[in-house]
């Protein structure tokens, strides 16, 4: 590894060997490739770290002394924070530009159906449904999408901080998509009520299970139990269970073909997220002094979040028989979420 300003007690030039210091390229870390991304080299080590360059520790501490990232923030533990590197390899411009071109895409879809009066075609309990249980889930996205917003703040390093605040901003825009989207097929349905899915939320019996497992994410105090829950547990076993099990595939049986556009970029966001968080535990889970100790911490994570995200895909299954046509069955979801997250758990050598 090569010398820091830290490890050497000087910043003068030439008093350590960076990597690439006979380049004019600047770079003070190592790429996991053969040549740095413009992912690495957007992000790795924009955020300071007084164990590599700041000799002079941080430059601003809270009152207790803290600087103003620590390690203590997560119960997991790490030989080097610094090897993260997000498989999607996403940073602001990226993110951005992937964010646009999905809203271009909702609301075009959006837009055109409308002018076609498609929402007109939608049988009617269906529209009931949207009403109350698709209103209803925006709530457990923008939940989700607050909590990780809060997790973001205490990463101890950019990569972990970049991949956290991107899964929150794409459960805050699929809250707003839903958002949008009733609204605007609203006006098109004769009696429709917009306050519908907020009282589904906080009063149908069916979703307080899942308001009982997004609130306990909402307020873990650690920011990693707060991205491993989401991702690793709750999005596997009640998330894509109702997104694709429920909205995606029971949607266009009862004459609804826009409801599974808007929300199909929510399934893509979750590949991209779950890929994210897979490779971050699996690091920790398999560091060479820490590992053991943190896959203990996570089977505790799966025991606890695990049992409250049971509890709301069971409190859900009614949702099922709503539909006029129920081409699918609540049996048979259930069943592909368990061999789902049975799947992700076995890759970080973990059981439910």
């Amino acid at each position: 590894m090569p010398a820091t300003s830290s490890s050497v007690g000087s910043g003068a030039a030439g008093a350590a060997i960076f990597a690439d210091s006979d380049s004019r390229k600047y770079r003070y870390f190592d790429p996991k490739g053969q040549r740095a991304t413009h992912y690495e080299d957007m992000t790795v080590d924009v955020q300071p770290d007084p164990e590599r360059y700041l000799i002079q520790d941080w430059i601003i501490s809270f009152a207790d002394g803290k600087g103003a990232y620590v390690k203590q923030n997560t119960a997991a533990q790490s030989s080097n924070w610094h090897a993260f590197r997000a498989p999607d390899q996403e940073w602001e411009r990226t993110h951005y530009q992937r964010q646009s071109k999905i809203e271009t895409m909702v609301q075009s879809v959006i837009n055109n159906a409308r002018k076609s009066g498609a929402p007109k075609t939608f049988d009617k309990a269906w529209v009931k449904i949207l009403q109350t249980q698709l209103g209803a889930w925006k709530h457990a996205e923008f939940g989700l999408g607050t909590s990780l917003m809060q997790a973001q703040r205490y990463g101890y390093t950019q990569m972990i901080n970049n991949a956290t605040l991107t899964n929150s901003s794409y459960k805050l825009r699929l809250a707003q998509d839903i958002t949008l989207y009733l609204a605007e097929i609203g006006m098109d349905l004769p009696g429709w009520d917009d306050e519908l899915g907020k009282k589904t939320w906080l009063e149908d019996k069916n979703w307080q299970g899942t308001r009982e497992a997004v609130e306990t994410i909402m307020g873990a105090a650690d920011y990693l139990e707060q991205y491993f829950a989401i991702n690793i547990v709750f999005e596997p076993l009640v998330g894509e269970a109702f997104r694709s099990g429920f909205l995606m595939q029971i949607a266009a049986a009862n004459h609804d073909f826009i409801t599974p556009a808007v929300i199909s970029a929510a399934e893509a966001d979750y590949e991209r997220n779950l890929a994210n968080t897979i490779d971050l535990m699996h690091l920790l889970a398999n560091d060479e002094k820490h590992g053991a100790a943190n896959k203990k911490l996570f089977q505790g994570w799966v025991k606890k979040h695990g049992a409250l995200a049971d509890k709301a895909a069971v409190g859900l299954q009614p949702i099922w028989s709503m539909p006029h046509s129920k081409p699918v069955a609540f049996a048979d979801v259930r069943a592909k979420s368990e061999e789902r997250i049975g799947q992700i758990l076995g890759e970080l050598g973990l059981k439910r």
